[in-house]
């Protein structure tokens, strides 16, 4: 499924339905600059995190705690040298049952990360970007095509 985007307001809109789902995994795509961040600090914000929202890219992880009870970790690998230092953080016990896990540049982790619900590339052109879902697991497999519903409804309300 792709969804277009222009404006940073179309981007909070997409995030709001997308922080609807019940996703524990997503992983963002995309080359430096395409909007990775933007849409998880977009999702985050909807979600309830308060205050100012960086991307982790020293840390590699920022946790935050919801309003609901859940906690939501958000990765960014990009400057991560080799798979194996996710393990040396104890990657694996931030994937639990009442967490969601935002991970951008999950590729540089390979091996070591789960499979992810829902994945999101992102591409940037002339004037937008341009989104494209895809599932890796059964249950995220049903939630795109979810998106794709709902997607499909409002062009042609």
């Amino acid at each position: 499924m792709e969804k277009y985007i222009i404006t940073r307001t179309e981007m909070a809109e997409c995030a709001k339905k997308l922080v609807q789902l019940p996703v524990r995994v997503w992983t963002f795509t995309g080359t430096l600059g395409a909007g990775k961040t933007t849409l998880v600090q977009e999702m985050l914000t909807q979600l309830g995190v308060q205050g100012p929202i960086q991307s982790p890219t020293y840390t590699y992880v920022s946790t935050y705690q919801l309003p609901d009870g859940r906690v939501v970790h958000h990765f960014d690998l990009y400057r991560l040298g080799d798979p194996e230092e996710l393990e040396f953080m104890g990657i694996r016990d931030y994937f639990g049952d009442l967490s969601v896990c935002l991970v951008e540049w999950p590729e540089r982790g390979l091996g070591a990360l789960p499979l992810a619900d829902i994945v999101i590339t992102i591409e940037r052109d002339n004037i937008g970007r341009r989104l494209n879902f895809r599932a890796e697991t059964e249950q995220g497999g049903r939630l795109v095509e979810r998106l794709r519903a709902q997607s499909g409804a409002e062009t042609h309300a």
